[in-house]
């Protein structure tokens, strides 16, 4: 579930039409190891071989164990090596997810920057809602368990989970010609109900193992549920512009 976001006063100026710099959203680099020792090169590249295990597991069959013993058995290290590194699997699952949510404004952030005419609405917001489901499909596994995570109460994963709506919501707000500076007023709860929906229906139509336990692995059901999605994200976007003008 997506929580209601409250825009502060910095994150609603920080919104405009003309794409971030990448750089923002590209994770520092890192210096030091967990118990301090300055990172060389042979320790950036264990640091980048333990992502890259992980990676590989997470593309791996769906069977197959996402945890630090299985990472570890991945790259033939013991589990102390590991544990220079990376405390627990939520702060090993971060690391991965950072390079991952670094591309979501060129997948599908980007396309909610320029205002959508009243003419358009219809596509543009079926290519958004494509777009996001593109990338949960690129992603399915590392996001459908990080959302499991945060389901479970994993207070890291939740709060991955809020900020990675956060850009979107505030795009929605403003293609509803909404106020950024008046987080309890309807629009934002609009934008909360439409992401909130919109999560769970990429959820649910890239959800193999859910899928195949209902026996329903159809495309055009799927397509469906992305066209009923898009239109509700339309009519939201009308229905707000209309009440802006008064």
């Amino acid at each position: 579930m997506i929580l209601s976001v409250k825009a502060d006063a910095t994150a609603g100026q920080g919104v405009t039409r003309a794409p971030r710099a990448r750089a923002a959203a590209t994770p520092k680099a890192l210096s030091h190891n967990l118990n301090g020792q300055r990172l060389g090169r042979k320790g950036r590249d264990t640091r980048d071989r333990i992502l890259a295990a992980t990676s590989e597991l997470l593309a791996g069959p769906p069977d197959v164990e996402i945890s630090l013993s299985a990472v570890a058995r991945q790259m033939s290290i013991g589990m102390t090596s590991l544990y220079n590194y990376f405390n627990d699997l939520t702060e090993l699952l971060l690391a991965v997810l950072d390079p991952v949510m670094a591309t979501a404004e060129e997948d599908y952030i980007g396309l909610l920057r320029a205002r959508w005419t009243d003419d358009e609405l219809g596509d543009r917001s079926l290519a958004f809602v494509t777009a996001y489901r593109e990338f949960w499909v690129k992603h399915s596994r590392l996001l459908h368990l990080r959302n499991r995570m945060a389901d479970a109460q994993n207070e890291r994963m939740m709060m991955h989970r809020v900020r990675a709506a956060q850009p979107v919501m505030r795009l929605m707000v403003e293609q509803m010609d909404g106020d950024l500076t008046a987080p309890q007023s309807p629009v934002f709860s609009m934008a909360t109900a439409l992401m909130t929906g919109l999560e769970r229906i990429v959820t649910v139509t890239t959800d193999v193992t859910l899928q195949n336990t209902l026996h329903a692995p159809n495309p055009l059901g799927r397509a469906h549920l992305l066209r009923a999605e898009a239109r509700l994200l339309e009519l939201g976007i009308r229905d707000y512009r209309t009440l802006a003008a008064g």
